[in-house]
């Protein structure tokens, strides 16, 4: 029975290929596998149930790749000259590079070349781009072909794919998390580092490539756990000292920062403000909206004349007739009138007409 065998290429690439169960592979040998239009060179990097584990199973926190299907076979374990060849490819790659930024310089177009990567059997060359834009690089391809006398795929990747591709250690002092055991990058959002209290600070929460770090999802539960057992920021509790609001909580140490109402703050204990609140017999209860403003002018209907109530609210200057009055119009009622559907909505016209006349432009003639 065939087994499962992942293999890592250049840039922290890696498929999984089925291999024969007889022969004896171990991480870290040389294989040569089956490749699109040829033959590649790679690295094994897991074998039988481990391989079978990373090709379904990432990190709970971090990512969960789905189950991949093997990219092809295995063809057999990898010579000393064919890894000497290998590295030879390797050597050249970067001088590979620098012609196609020349070439892209040459066509004018706004991409950034990361990296480039021949197939072993040299059948085909990978170019590997970031940009902001899609961009046309079709003519650039047949300019790469003519030169290279080779297939040639260029492939846009983000900023994260760059940075998995390229490698670095990050500001723990550590490999990159998407370099060394992320399966899959899944999208990082700015709540994440709102929910756990950090600086919203770019340059304290950013890695490598300039995007929020991945780190931001392995703690992020249990933040999300340990807040839902503490009384949320701003809400008022009722303690043997009286009606108390929550200023700031402590997860780490389980302490809450309480304000009372003459400004004074007092620091207590998750456990003891339980028993406080039990001991009280009160609950976490909602703030107390702020009371209306001073200059906040009110009526007493029993007091103030009916017609006098809305005297200030009408308009001073001369009243506006109907627009039927100035266009000779006749008034319309419940007998004489009809819906009529028009840019400003639905109006009661005339039933002789139902065209507006050219003086009514505005909502100043609508007040009727």
């Amino acid at each position: 029975m065939p087994e499962l065998i992942e293999v890592r290429f250049k840039g922290n690439r890696k498929d999984v290929y089925t291999g024969d169960a007889t022969a004896a592979l171990a991480v870290g040998d040389a294989v040569v596998v089956e490749a699109e239009r040829g033959l590649d060179l790679g690295i094994v990097s897991a074998v039988g149930e481990t391989a079978r584990k990373k090709c379904g199973v990432g990190c709970a926190g971090g990512a969960v790749a789905a189950p991949k299907d093997p990219k092809g076979k295995i063809v057999r374990a990898a010579q000393p000259d064919e890894r000497q060849q290998q590295g030879e490819l390797r050597k050249h790659e970067e001088d590979v590079r620098r012609k196609v930024i020349d070439r892209v310089r040459a066509h004018g177009l706004a991409m950034k070349v990361s990296d480039a990567e021949w197939q072993w059997d040299r059948r085909k060359l990978t170019v590997y781009f970031t940009a902001e834009q899609r961009v046309d690089f079709r003519a650039l391809v047949r300019d790469l072909a003519s030169l290279f006398r080779t297939r040639i795929e260029l492939r846009q990747i983000g900023a994260r794919d760059e940075a998995k591709r390229l490698d670095g250690v990050g500001r723990c002092g550590r490999q990159y998390c998407c370099s060394s055991w992320l399966s899959e990058l899944t999208p990082v959002s700015l709540s994440l580092a709102k929910d756990q209290r950090l600086s919203l600070n770019p340059s304290q929460i950013s890695g490598g490539c300039g995007r929020l770090l991945c780190c931001l999802r392995y703690e992020h539960e249990f933040y999300v756990a340990s807040r839902k057992r503490f009384p949320k920021e701003g809400r008022m509790v009722r303690t043997p000292q009286g009606e108390e609001r929550v200023q700031a909580v402590d997860i780490f140490r389980e302490r809450v920062l309480l304000r009372a109402g003459d400004g004074s703050t007092r620091v207590v204990a998750l456990a003891d403000l339980k028993a406080e609140i039990a001991t009280r017999g009160g609950e976490a209860i909602e703030p107390v909206p702020p009371p209306p403003p001073a200059s906040l002018v009110t009526f007493d209907e029993a007091t103030v004349p009916p017609g006098a109530r809305f005297a200030s609210l009408r308009p001073s200057g001369p009243r506006i007739r109907p627009w039927w009055t100035n266009s000779g119009g006749v008034a319309p009622s419940a007998s004489n009138s009809r819906r009529c559907s028009s840019s400003l909505g639905r109006w009661s016209l005339p039933r002789t007409t139902c065209v507006m006349p050219k003086s009514m432009s505005s909502t100043t003639d609508a007040r009727w």
